[in-house]
């Protein structure tokens, strides 16, 4: 099956090196942004593609029809309807071979001035949703024999970053159960690795934006300043990353952190 991957930078219509054929993957936070890109990518690698947001959406169907998946909306936050997202696939697909928890929620505020309950709605999305995710997808990829999970955090994870304590806090939290996780369900052939993407250019940047009181073009041209590479990332860039993560044949990389961001960050996280 030919696939289209639209992402920037990407070509016309190409398969990835990646060969996931038979495969089933589950994709997060895929209705925009960076999970637009992974979705396409692992379609373009032969995976049949769930893509999965918060709500149901026109733009979340529309990205199911783009890559021949399905979409299935369910809120990660929320326990009950992750098992029943998990349950919804493996009832439907037979199978669910990749898990890319992509979904993320962030707001900024100075620390003090952050509102608890919402503070902690960063947490439960990033943090807690990734959790439910892995403990819903494990059995059944145990019980096959083997899986791919691939956990978007952020370098704000390895550096922090101020006016964002909630979601450094989440995406530090998403490396140390990588690392975690990665030793613990190798044996099970249960893979899990992480990536921290740098600055990406995704509809999140205007939350920065807005918090900084600039225009959008403002923060990207700031940001692409301290990159060495002169720009931000795009998401087709990202999502290579994932497809390598998501391979079948990669097994000896476990546990580990890929940092996607032009140099900007260079110490291991």
């Amino acid at each position: 099956m030919v696939r289209t991957d639209t992402g920037p930078g990407a070509g016309a219509v190409r398969r990835g090196p990646s060969d996931l054929s038979g495969r089933v993957a589950l994709v997060t936070g895929a209705a925009q942004g960076m999970g637009v890109a992974h979705a396409e990518r692992l379609a373009a690698d032969g995976a049949t593609v769930v893509v999965n947001d918060r709500v149901a959406s026109d733009a979340l169907d529309a990205v199911a029809a783009r890559v021949g998946g399905v979409a299935m909306a369910a809120d990660v936050s929320d326990p009950d309807a992750v098992a029943g997202l998990v349950s919804s696939i493996e009832e439907r697909l037979g199978r669910l071979d990749v898990l890319v928890a992509n979904h993320a929620y962030m707001t900024m505020a100075p620390f003090l001035d952050h509102d608890p309950d919402d503070w902690w709605k960063v947490v439960d999305t990033n943090l807690g949703g990734t959790f439910h995710l892995i403990r819903s997808a494990v059995p059944g990829m145990r019980a096959r024999g083997g899986g791919r999970v691939v956990v978007i955090t952020s370098y704000w994870g390895v550096t922090g970053w101020p006016g964002a304590t909630a979601y450094a806090a989440s995406k530090a939290g998403l490396i140390s159960l990588v690392k975690t996780l990665g030793r613990e369900l190798a044996p099970d052939g249960v893979i899990v690795n992480g990536i921290a993407p740098g600055v990406v250019d995704t509809p999140q940047l205007q939350v920065d934006a807005d918090a900084a009181g600039v225009p959008l073009a403002d923060i990207t041209a700031r940001y692409a300043t301290a990159i060495p590479l002169g720009r931000i990332g795009a998401p087709a860039e990202v999502a290579a990353a994932v497809s390598l993560l998501a391979d079948f044949r990669m097994q000896a990389m476990v546990g580990q952190i890929v940092q996607v961001n032009g140099g900007e960050i260079r110490t291991r996280a």
